[in-house]
């Protein structure tokens, strides 16, 4: 059957429109796009390194900002007033990936090589495919004096990589994945098919991955989580397995149901759902991307390819394992979507497109630039918890109309609302288009966050694991206090569709007779919450308080020790 971008427009609308929610709640109030303020880059990759800070990162190609006579591709946006500033970088951070480590500090990996744009400074030394940069923790709210270290000669990655993934594990260090040698027109036919750490293991040599061999050539951006017992669950292209980092081996998993593709360049999406106590039991949820096959040259895609609605959710226990995939549908396809965690347990699948692929000017049928069309501008949150077929709603959620498709990136913030930027499907800054590129901000807002909420405070800076810690709390009066969940996160690093890293432990809380303070227990150890920044969040009666930053662990550089008590097998 031969879809017109007409038909698939009203296909689109009529899911969309005739998409009826079942059982999932919200709190009562509206939820709401808020536009605040202008980056003067695209934000194509987004972290939070502080209460009030976020980090972004984009590409030596530019962009407005600038900072010692040239372009700026690295931005600090400031939580509170709503506004940027430049940070120098030395090398590309285009397709990068990242996340904090034990100690705080937040480590990029990877790059693109030296780009020579019309018009735009290059400074030396650019390319940024063995890159490592690191932002150590910054103390000033406002970002004053905050900087990036890098030092190619001596710091560097042992393979080139760009389009890597990477993630925090169980010794606080970062393990890198995959990506791509050269610049590829479309699939990844240059592959990096290894692992390595920083800081480095194995004497600096990289780790080959037969996994990673066999998924190209649609497997850039593997999403990898870590799971409760120290292995990596890893997916690529429509293949997934359990990585042991100390004993060195694979365990492939089933692979994703009706051949959908789920990495760059056709991009879905996944997440580790919330890992909650006394077992801590790990599932996988994998939504959206595409069927079509990897044998298709990308001249005979078209933009108009429908995206998949699929959704996959696997239990990682010998049961799980052993009955595989369970299988959902969205209400419609997305191709680059992204989840987020939300403290109530809560996942919220937003952006992307409803047909074509990820990247630019590789299809026949571009829109503009972009390999991908029919934006999907209202998102849909998930809830774990319901029973299958009741799992999606829309009730209460707001429509956009600003396009995120390719290179945006959003984060859950401190205070509980969602930061949204970027989208760039183009080969540099391009206006007037179809899809131009993006540099407004949104906010999407929860219900809570127009009302009065919990407060905490008390907090220890520091947590140690299978500690039991006390601390206050306001509740408002008019919350039930029957169900209260206190939730301890990673935020994450958003890069392409994907928040590497990003993690919600549930801890056991008891509230005091006079609803005055609450007595929490850590996570047992640090396979459990890989040690280093978390936010804890309290909600009460689906109302959720601001986050408060602390360490978890004992703060050192990695490797750590192991911290905690193990898990009973």
């Amino acid at each position: 059957m031969i879809f017109t971008k007409q038909l698939l427009s009203s296909i689109l609308f009529l899911a969309i429109a005739s998409f009826t929610a079942t059982g999932v709640s919200t709190p009562k109030g509206e939820w709401s796009f808020v536009r605040n303020g202008t980056t003067g880059i695209t934000a194509s990759q987004v972290i939070v390194v502080s209460p009030t800070l976020i980090l972004m990162l984009d590409r030596v190609l530019g962009d407005p900002l600038q900072i010692n006579g040239h372009q700026a591709w690295v931005e600090l946006w400031n939580l509170e007033t709503n506004t940027g500033f430049a940070v120098n970088a030395i090398t590309n951070t285009f397709c990068a990936s990242g996340a904090m480590i034990s100690n705080g500090t937040m480590v990029s990996v990877g790059g693109q090589m030296v780009e020579s744009p019309p018009n735009v400074t290059v400074p030396p030394d650019a390319d940024g495919r063995m890159g490592i940069r690191i932002f150590e923790p910054c103390e000033d709210p406002s970002g004053a004096g905050c900087t990036l270290f890098e030092d190619p000669e001596t710091l560097h990655l042992a393979a080139y990589r760009w389009y890597p993934s990477s993630l925090r594990i169980f010794d606080g260090s970062l393990m890198i994945l995959g990506g791509t040698h050269e610049q590829t027109p479309f699939y990844n036919t240059d592959p990096e098919n290894t692992f390595e750490f920083f800081p480095p293991k194995d004497n600096g040599q990289t780790r080959f991955s037969p996994f990673l061999a066999r998924t190209v050539p649609t497997n850039l951006f593997p999403r990898a989580f870590a799971l409760p017992d120290g292995k990596i669950f890893i997916v690529a292209n429509n293949q997934s397995m359990i990585y042991d980092i100390e004993a060195q081996t694979e365990t492939p998993l089933p692979s994703l149901p009706n051949g959908v593709h789920v990495t760059n360049p056709k991009d879905g999406t996944a997440t580790l759902l919330p890992l909650s106590p006394p077992d801590y039991i790990p599932e996988i949820l994998v939504c959206g991307g595409s069927n079509t096959s990897d044998s298709t040259p990308s001249e005979e895609l078209s933009s108009q390819d429908p995206a998949s609605d699929q959704c996959t959710r696997m239990t990682l226990t010998p049961e799980g394992i052993e009955k595989g995939w369970s299988l959902e549908r969205m209400p419609e396809g997305r191709m680059m979507p992204e989840m987020v965690l939300m403290p109530n347990g809560q996942v919220l699948i937003i952006n992307g497109a409803g047909t074509g692929y990820a990247a630019y000017q590789s299809v026949n049928d571009t829109i503009g630039n972009s390999n991908a069309d029919h934006p999907v501008f209202t998102p849909v949150l998930y809830d774990p918890d319901l029973p299958l077929g009741s799992r999606f709603t829309r009730e209460g959620l707001p429509t956009t109309d600003i396009p995120r498709l390719y290179h945006s990136g959003l984060t859950l913030t401190p205070s509980g609302n969602v930061f949204i930027a970027g989208s760039n499907p183009n080969p540099g800054v391009v206006e007037n288009a179809t899809f131009n590129t993006e540099f407004q901000v949104e906010f999407l807002n929860p219900p809570f966050m127009s009302r009065e909420r919990p407060s905490l405070s008390g907090i220890p800076a520091q947590l140690d694991f299978n500690q039991k810690v006390t601390f206050s709390i306001d509740i408002p009066r008019d919350l039930h206090t029957n169900e209260i969940k206190v939730a301890l996160m990673d935020m994450g690093y958003s890069s392409h569709a994907f928040h590497s890293s990003s993690r919600l432990v549930f801890m056991e809380a008891e509230l005091s007779d006079d609803q005055g303070s609450l007595i929490v227990t850590t996570p047992p150890n640090n396979r459990v919450y890989p040690p280093g920044p978390a936010y804890i969040f309290v909600t009460v009666d689906d109302v959720t308080s601001t986050g408060v930053r602390v360490m978890v662990g004992n703060g050192a550089a990695p490797p750590v020790e192991e911290q905690g008590v193990r898990l009973a097998a």
